[in-house]
């Protein structure tokens, strides 16, 4: 069967490729081995993000007396709630095949291959082998949780961030190791629950990719909710013979054994590129990852890779972008290259943390003459009346021409907040436009405002 394009792989960079190249005209199938919306949208940003609220919804209730309200009994039902999460993926997932079956793409199930002259061969769940031939090939595999040596996982009692989304009951203790987005977010959403929650993290601050400043918050937050925190440590090995787990730690001063139910692996991941024919094409690769051209070209003419197999932020909003301007540089429309120095970055614990650009440590080393506003939620009335004081807005500005190189953000619903200073960075607004840029009150997105205002010595409120 030929195509004009076939796209291997349906999470948010497959089947966002998928609808983007039908709407251009282009006949189009994808090929999914699992569920349509791969790992976001089944095992990841959309199941996660319902367990959250479900915690965040608990959270609410075993404070109501801080609200005026009366609350007993409060209890959380961890199968229900482990429910929710699956029945809102599967919600999801069902939409995608609405979206697939309104754009005329034709979905293919089974496990892909790439083959030598722009052809794909697919063996179905009976291994049945059926080849499939198109004029462009784009391969969006994705990735899988990392496995490291010394922390094999068997689902059990190591286990993964899928296994971690489906336990089928609350453990009492849990060791998270990696304090990323994906152990952050567990490791807020367990102890809410009511696990007692120990991160081991091997860098000196947790959720280590953002400025210095708002790990240190998210740090002081976690410990406030029970959460035990050791940086700059390592879990050399875990010994599951017994009824739970033994840990054992190396931190700077000494190793220590700590005892958990669950220790979860949250290392990062690998990319989906073994087995897939890359080899026999004989399309590069380098450290894991395919490599590609700035419109996400493979050295082997008609083949293309977009996503979290490739180099790059590994997030769903970066592989959706990649496979949009890929497709639509394969149509001949203009298109620029995507600016990975504009890609925001969200994660959704409580309190959430987002950002974009710099950091002040990255903006001083790239050569930077810097000015830096900080607006507390504490001083904002709209967290005062919500009960979510804790955080802060950060902006970075090039001192020389105002312009606004980096931002980042800890507090309740900032990720609503950070497409705000990404439209800003894209448009080229310098800081003095954005102090004049009247933002509503009471709200959360005032706080931009006087954090440009405080960089230039004129905020309000402070």
């Amino acid at each position: 069967m030929n195509f004009d394009i076939i796209v291997i792989g349906s999470g948010p960079g497959g089947y966002v490729t998928a609808i983007r190249a039908s709407q251009l005209g282009f006949k189009v199938a994808v090929i999914e081995k699992e569920n349509l919306g791969g790992v976001c949208l089944n095992w990841g940003c959309i199941p996660t993000k319902a367990l959250l609220k479900s915690a965040q919804v608990y959270e609410y209730l075993n404070h109501a007396k801080e609200y005026g309200i009366s609350a007993d009994n409060i209890k959380a039902d961890f199968n229900s709630v482990v429910k929710r999460s699956r029945d809102v993926a599967d919600g999801m997932s069902k939409g995608v095949q609405f979206l697939m079956k309104k754009n005329k793409i034709e979905v293919i199930n089974g496990t892909a291959k790439v083959k030598a002259g722009k052809k794909v061969s697919v063996t179905s769940v009976d291994g049945k082998s059926t080849e499939y031939s198109a004029s462009h090939i784009i391969i969006a595999t994705g990735a899988k949780s990392r496995a490291l040596p010394n922390l094999p996982q068997d689902g059990k009692k190591i286990i993964g961030y899928r296994d971690a989304l489906v336990l089928p009951s609350l453990p009492k203790t849990m060791v998270v190791v990696g304090s990323g987005a994906i152990g952050v977010e567990f490791a807020y959403f367990y102890a809410t629950m009511g696990t007692k929650v120990t991160v081991v993290e091997f860098m000196p601050n947790i959720v280590p990719v953002e400025d210095e400043e708002v790990s240190k918050q998210l740090e002081k937050s976690f410990k406030k909710i029970g959460i035990e925190i050791m940086t700059e440590a390592s879990v050399e090995s875990v010994d599951t013979k017994g009824a739970g787990c033994k840990v054992s730690v190396k931190t700077k001063t000494g190793n220590v054994t700590l005892d958990a139910d669950i220790v979860l692996s949250a290392v990062g991941i690998e990319a989906n590129i073994t087995g897939i024919g890359l080899e026999e094409v004989g399309i590069k690769t380098d450290k894991g990852k395919i490599v590609t051209d700035k419109f996400y070209a493979t050295n082997v003419p008609g083949y293309y890779a977009i996503g979290d197999c490739v180099g790059g932020q590994a997030l769903a909003h970066v592989a959706s972008a990649e496979g949009i301007t890929c497709v639509e540089k394969i149509k001949g429309l203009h298109v620029d290259a995507i600016d990975y120095n504009n890609i925001p970055g969200c994660t959704y614990c409580q309190p959430e943390v987002a950002s974009v650009g710099y950091t002040e440590k990255k903006a001083k080393e790239a050569g930077y003459q810097i000015k830096v506003g900080k607006f507390p939620f504490s001083a904002s009335g709209k967290a005062s009346a919500a009960g979510a004081k804790d955080g802060f807005i950060k902006l970075i500005f090039d001192a020389k021409y105002g312009e606004l190189l980096g931002a980042h953000f800890i507090g309740a619903n900032v990720t609503e907040m950070i497409a705000e200073v990404v439209a800003l960075r894209k448009l080229e607004t310098t800081g003095h436009e954005l102090i004049k840029t009247v933002h509503p009150h009471p709200t959360m997105s005032e706080a931009i405002m006087e954090a440009a205002a405080a960089a230039y010595g004129e905020v309000i409120h402070l």
